[in-house]
């Protein structure tokens, strides 16, 4: 198995490395402009948090996959892992907070041993949307995961996978041999208990990412594409499509690079910039939080350590009014979000 790009001392794996790279080049000599000039020019400077929608916290950087565009880097070798005492104190703020939806990630967020126990606690709390994002090999990965689909079911969670295609040939080359097939069974079980169904209450929605240095088509277009396909094929059924624009950081970073692609996205990317999408990029209304405590704008920023641009840096110290008054950290990787309808965890946003 592919080891995570910190396994193999990847220069890459480094975040002062990929930030020296994004602040370098093309955008060091005007060629290009930076993300901070642009939203400038738009009168969107500094970009500044709304009213606080989604908690987002990574469970841990361990996976049982290794997939080409990984902004986690994530992998088996990744041994960074929430421990129950920052779970203890992310739920007192869940407990707290009016953010409307709890968003569980990793990594595969299953894998951490007291992933259940952090389930069943945060579903007392009352959120109005639990979301677990899901690569949904983890449930055939091993015996003790196969009962996931019931076990979300039980807890009313909102399931999101990641689905690249619905051919085998595109799905197995972005995220390991045999991860299509797998995945289908998955789903086929997640469908089994109600997942998916047309006005189920049971949501369970795919997450699409290109394969390569290109951006993402219309979403809806796409969702019907997959829909059509996965229906006919399988006789899969689920709610709804989130396209998904692949950052230039971590192992797509790596990938451009590699490819010699890299200028070219980023000409892409800044071309593709859309102002309206600036209003809903998801650091204004999500606050993330990894897996050791520490606060982020969003998950990308959480990948190159940035963190948030207040006195409270970790959850152990939150503070919702202190929190509201920061500037959000931007760099050249924010181009992603705001290109064409824009791009979030909850996909296009303009």
């Amino acid at each position: 198995m592919k080891k995570s790009l910190k396994a193999r001392n990847n220069d890459i794996a480094n975040t002062a490395r990929q930030m020296e790279i994004l602040s370098s080049g093309i955008f060091a000599d005007g060629e290009l402009p930076t993300f901070a000039t642009k939203i400038k020019e738009t009168n969107q400077f500094p970009l500044r948090p709304k009213k606080l929608e989604i908690l987002q916290i990574n469970l841990g950087y361990m996976c049982n996959q290794v997939c080409e565009h990984c902004h986690v880097d994530a992998g088996p070798d990744r041994k960074e892992i929430m421990t129950i005492e920052t779970m203890q104190q992310c739920l007192e703020v869940i407990k707290k907070t009016e953010a409307h939806t709890l968003d569980l990630t990793g990594g595969a967020p299953e894998m951490n041993p007291n992933f259940r126990w952090f389930v069943e606690e945060a579903s007392k709390a009352g959120i109005k949307d639990f979301i677990v994002r899901s690569n949904l090999t983890i449930i055939r990965a091993n015996k003790k995961y196969y009962d996931l689909p019931e076990f979300f079911k039980k807890h009313n969670v909102h399931v999101v996978s990641s689905m690249p295609h619905w051919t085998r040939g595109k799905t197995d080359k972005q995220r390991g041999d045999g991860v299509f097939d797998k995945s289908i069974k998955a789903l086929q079980e997640l469908n089994a208990v109600g997942y998916g169904i047309p006005n189920s209450d049971l949501k369970l929605d795919l997450v699409y990412n290109p394969s390569g240095a290109f951006l993402p088509g219309d979403q809806m277009a796409l969702e019907n594409d997959f829909k059509k396909a996965l229906k006919a094929d399988f006789n899969i059924d689920f709610h709804s499509l989130f396209a998904i624009t692949n950052l230039p950081i971590s192992r797509f970073l790596d990938y451009l690079i590699a490819s010699e692609n890299y200028e070219d996205y980023l000409y892409n990317l800044v071309e593709a910039y859309n102002p309206s999408a600036v209003e809903n990029v998801m650091c204004t209304n999500t606050l993330s939080v990894s897996w050791d405590g520490n606060l982020y704008d969003c998950d990308f920023n959480q990948m190159l350590n940035l963190k948030v641009a207040s006195k409270v840096k970790h959850i152990s110290d939150y503070n919702e009014e202190l929190l509201q008054d920061r500037n959000i950290i931007i760099n050249q990787h924010c181009y992603g979000c705001t290109a064409g309808a824009g791009s979030s965890c909850q996909g296009v946003v303009a």
